[in-house]
Formats: structure tokens, sequence, C-alpha cells
């Protein structure tokens, strides 16, 4: 089924196309700045517009007729390698500018004798993007998409009225971010409540993060990609909507800060092939407040999600667009 679309449709195939538009320009226009490895920002606006594109292309899988090429599966490989790099660069920056100048001379020495060991590192992952953005399933993702924004084909649902279906759309994710089990880390059941295990010094924390810390990883993926659906939909709701968008966006922040402060310890000492606390004791005292921190702000995070009201009201929000 074809048709034509226009920006002020307001059915799903409209919804879709206009998603799947955005986020293609904004994603690809980027590359040649991405290949000049100038400019880090660029890295970033193509790597976030990559992940919106994926989040695009699976949630409205049931209304658009994509071509093979253009799938979930491909997008996800070329953002992953997109990824490896940004990540690398997150944590060099996380160093320079946060950890760095407050520390001693003779640490800041062996930062600085790490930090050109992940410089070399870096190199080699950079080649792997170039490589991954000339090889033919970037190409044929890339140019197969831009085929289709020009003559889109779709499938029936695509003609249903937006505001009849967004709910629909929406309150899977809404649900599968509910009950996620990252919600249930550092808690116990008392008959039919959840109970929050309080008082924990930072060695619980850390001890608690190493055995669920991807549990909790997994929960950051799940809030970014019901963030990104429900930014499509943002126009249809007011600002009780939007209030929720913020606040998965936090929690999504307050996970990924905790998960960084995690992967940065573990780079530092694969690189210098020692505990961090032994050559670097002031910049694990640091990591390890940092990272207590944003626990005592994911706690409050857990204890307001683990209300019943809250959830209902995320609920009934998704239910009354405008």
């Amino acid at each position: 089924m074809t048709f034509k679309v226009k920006q002020k449709d307001q059915t799903l195939g409209s919804y879709a196309y206009l998603a799947m538009q955005k986020h293609f320009k904004s994603a690809f226009k980027w590359e040649k700045e991405v290949k000049k490895d100038k400019d880090p920002e660029a890295l970033h606006q193509m790597r976030v517009g990559l992940r919106r594109l994926r989040t695009a292309v699976s949630r409205f899988d049931q209304a658009v007729d994509l071509p093979k090429s253009v799938s979930d599966k491909n997008i996800g490989k070329i953002a992953r390698c997109l990824g490896n790099l940004r990540d690398m660069d997150v944590l060099k920056e996380t160093i320079e500018n946060l950890y760095q100048p407050h520390l001693p001379h003779k640490e800041q020495e062996v930062l600085q004798t790490a930090l050109n060991a992940l410089d070399k590192q870096r190199e080699n992952v950079l080649e792997d993007v170039r490589s991954t953005l000339k090889d033919e399933r970037y190409k044929s993702v890339k140019q197969q998409l831009r085929e289709w924004l020009k003559e889109p084909s779709y499938q029936s649902l695509a003609s249903l009225p937006i505001q009849e279906v967004c709910a629909d759309l929406l309150l899977p994710e809404v649900s599968g971010f509910l009950l996620h089990p990252g919600w249930l880390v550092g808690t116990q059941a008392e008959g039919s409540e959840i109970v929050i295990l309080k008082d924990w010094k930072v060695e619980k924390v850390e001890h608690q993060l190493a055995k669920s810390g991807e549990v909790l990883h997994s929960l950051r993926k799940q809030a970014k990609g019901l963030r990104y659906q429900m930014e499509v939909f943002s126009n249809l709701y007011d600002e009780s909507y939007t209030a929720y968008v913020r606040q998965v966006k936090n929690i999504q922040e307050i996970l990924g800060g905790m998960q960084d402060s995690v992967v940065l310890a573990e780079q530092l000492m694969d690189v210098l092939k020692s505990e961090i606390h032994t050559q670097l004791p002031t910049l694990a005292t640091l990591l390890r407040e940092n990272l207590y921190q944003l626990w005592q702000q994911w706690r409050k995070v857990q204890q307001q999600y683990l209300k019943a009201e809250i959830r209902h009201g995320f609920h009934l929000t998704i239910l009354r667009p405008i």
C-alpha cells in the first residue's frame, strides 16, 4: 500500500515517515566529519541519530514497509561500532576534565601514561569506524533508506489516526520500563510490599553494582529507548507527559553515570595492569565518592517509581493524548 505523506497528516504513517526522515538527516549528515575525526561532537551526533533511527525502525515496523537492509539489526551494528569510539572519547574527556586536575602530580603522571595507552587503542577503534562507514552494510542502509524516503511504502495500519494509536504504541514501552528487574536491585520483598534496603556503606554499594551492574545497564537502555519513542509524540500531549520524559531522561543519566564510573575503573585497571587504588589512590577515592553520590540519587528515583501511584499516573498520562 502506498500513499503520499504530508507533514500535516495526523496518521501513524505520517509520524513514522517524519521520524525516519528526521533521524536519517540527523545521523548521516555527520558522516564526513566523523571520518575526518576532528570534532568529537560529530561522532556523538551521528551515534545518537543512528540510535534514534534504530528505535523508529523497530517501533514503527507495523506501519511501514521498509527495505530489507534498513533493519534494527543492521543499524544496531553500525551504531555499536560508533559507540565504541564514542565511549573512548567520553572516557578520555571525563578523566581529563573531571578527575586529572584534582590529582597529586605523581598520580597525574601515572594517569597521563594511561591516557597515552588509551590513545593508541583509540586509533584501532577509529579504523574500525572508518571501515564500517565504507562497507556494504552501511552503504545499503543509507542508500535504501534514502530511496524509501523519496517513495515510501506502508502497511495498512499506517492510515490509522495517530491520536487513536499513540497510546497503543507507547504503553508496551512504558510497561517494559516499569517492569524491568533493575527496579528491584537492592530491595527485598516483605509480603506484597517491595522494601528498599537503606543505610548502605560505599563497600556494600560497590558489591551490589558488581553483582547487578548489567541489570541496571539494561534498565538504562530501556529508559533510553522509551525516551526516544516518547519524544516522537511530544506534541500530542501536555506538560505532564513532558515531565515524565524529563524523569526518564534523568533516570537514564543517573544509571549512565554509574556505568561510566565502573567502566572507567575497569579500563584503567586493564591499561595499568593493576588495581587503580595502588597507583592512583586519590583517583580511586574520587571514583568511589562519585559512584556513591549517584547511587543515592538512584535510590530516590527508585523509591519514587516503586510507588503504585507514580506508575499508575504514568499509564494514565499515556492514555490521554490531546
